[in-house]
């Protein structure tokens, strides 16, 4: 099987196309570029560098898979030393991703990240680079969290106070290999970036930056779960939000204010000398005598105490003449009599000398 080195100079000698080893190292320099960075994430120029990282690794990947430099049957031994990079490719390419800033895609991008994630630590696995678990698929661990939602929470057993412990100690374990990994790269980094390193110091290079990023994979795989559940339920909120949201009322149709309680049992009965009006309308005519709460002193030369009863007594005057009532008519017509005979006035015999 041919190196990645040989292929790259038959592509060079024949075309202008990018050489691999050039695809690779450009993507890992914008990831290193876009993680030490003290801009923020979201901006700009940074998410610019993320697009161009990852066309580069993708671009870099496709020419990995046409070449088939690995291969499930070959021991890590049989992997060239210049070969061995781009074993990182998946890796850098998931967190690149990670990397990238869209709201209305977060779900899609970090799903996406874990598959780039999880094809790398196989690929570990495989060549037995490192001791480690393997995590679970994503979709072995939606059914879970399925079943786990549909069942109520069961107190902690023996065997999960275990299971947890076990999982503090592998993290535990895993930070302590992450820091020694990185101590012994920024020993032999220098020697290898100029060049001067041997095959054997290149190759150990290269295996400790592997190692370190399985580290990291681990680590990101587990937050990428708990933040998929997140988004999940967010989305679950939003749809049943939507749908619970109800649809306007109709407006309200003015209702009718009655003189008094008896207007009130009767009203709708038919009758057309009821005395009614709408909300609108008295309203309308309180505001007119100036007797709403907001228009201070009411206006007129009579209190609204003195307006009401006066109404009443109108009131009263006319229900007696509609009831044909002999007593009230009579007395009606006399006083109407009297007024024509007897000026305004009349036997008011008080303060007269």
């Amino acid at each position: 099987m041919a190196s990645a080195e040989d292929v790259n100079h038959t592509q060079n000698s024949e075309s202008e196309a990018p050489k691999l080893s050039d695809l690779l190292d450009r993507g890992w320099k914008f990831y290193e570029e876009v993680d030490t960075t003290n801009e923020p994430t979201g901006s700009n120029p940074i998410q610019v560098k993320v697009k161009r990282g990852i066309m580069q690794l993708e671009e870099a990947t496709r020419m990995v898979a046409q070449l088939e430099l690995f291969s499930r049957n070959e021991e890590l031994e049989e992997i060239a030393t210049t070969d061995l990079k781009y074993l990182l490719l998946p890796a850098l390419l998931g967190a690149l991703t990670m990397k990238q800033v869209n709201l209305s895609k977060r779900l899609e991008q970090v799903q996406m990240a874990r598959v780039y994630f999880l094809d790398f630590l196989k690929r570990c696995k495989e060549y037995n680079i490192s001791k480690f678990e393997l995590p679970k698929s994503s979709e072995t661990s939606d059914d879970t969290s399925e079943e786990d939602d549909s069942r109520p929470p069961r107190p902690l057993q023996q065997a999960d106070l275990i299971t947890m412990a076990t999982q503090r100690q592998a993290k535990i374990e895993r930070y302590n290999q992450k820091k020694d990994t990185e101590a012994k790269l920024s020993e032999i980094k220098a020697a290898v970036e100029s060049g001067q390193a041997d095959d054997e110091v290149v190759r150990d290079f290269y295996l400790l930056n592997i190692r370190r990023w399985i580290t990291i994979a681990l680590e990101e795989i587990e937050s990428i779960d708990q933040e998929v559940e997140i988004l999940k339920r967010m989305d679950v909120l939003k749809q049943s939000s939507a749908q619970s949201s109800q649809p306007k009322r109709p407006p309200m149709k003015p209702f009718i204010l009655t003189k008094d309680a008896v207007q009130a049992k009767v009203f709708g009965a038919g009758y057309p000398s009821l005395a009614t009006m709408t909300v609108d309308e008295w309203y309308d005519q309180h505001r007119r005598q100036g007797c709403l709460p907001d228009q201070g002193i009411p206006r007129g030369p009579s209190s609204s105490a003195d307006y009401d009863a006066e109404e009443r007594e109108k009131e009263e005057k006319e229900k007696q003449e509609e009831n044909d009532d002999e007593e009230a008519l009579q007395k009606a017509r006399d006083w109407d009599n009297w007024k024509d005979t007897h000026r305004r006035g009349y036997g008011n015999r008080q303060n007269m000398g």
